[in-house]
């Protein structure tokens, strides 16, 4: 089996093919925390563009999670480590989106 670029390790949770552990732990643990109504609106694999200030698009972005918490969106992304790419995104999401809070869950 040929090593993974990131080490990251597939794993099946629920039915759903997540590509690394620590994501799909990470599914289960707020999965708990809507049953138990600290969140709510949970959503996987979410679709955001990103745009410059002339209002071009750049790139799009897909979060790993998104949910509501305390009435407010919370968008996450786990990271065994931060790419360029995904500091570039970051950055930008934080400029369009400066109402919904991004986390990393490392």
């Amino acid at each position: 089996m040929a090593r993974r670029k990131y080490h990251n390790i597939p794993t099946v949770v629920d039915g759903i093919k997540f590509p690394s552990k620590l994501e799909a732990n990470r599914w289960l643990e707020l999965k708990l925390l809507e049953r138990g109504g600290a969140i709510s609106e949970l959503k996987r694999q979410v679709p955001f563009e990103l745009f410059g200030r002339n209002g071009g698009l750049i790139c799009r972005y897909r979060c790993d999670f998104m949910y509501r918490e305390r009435g407010d969106f919370v968008v996450e992304d786990t990271k065994g480590m931060e790419t360029p790419e995904f500091k570039i995104k970051r950055n930008l999401f934080a400029d369009n989106y400066p109402n919904i809070e991004l986390r990393i869950v490392k």
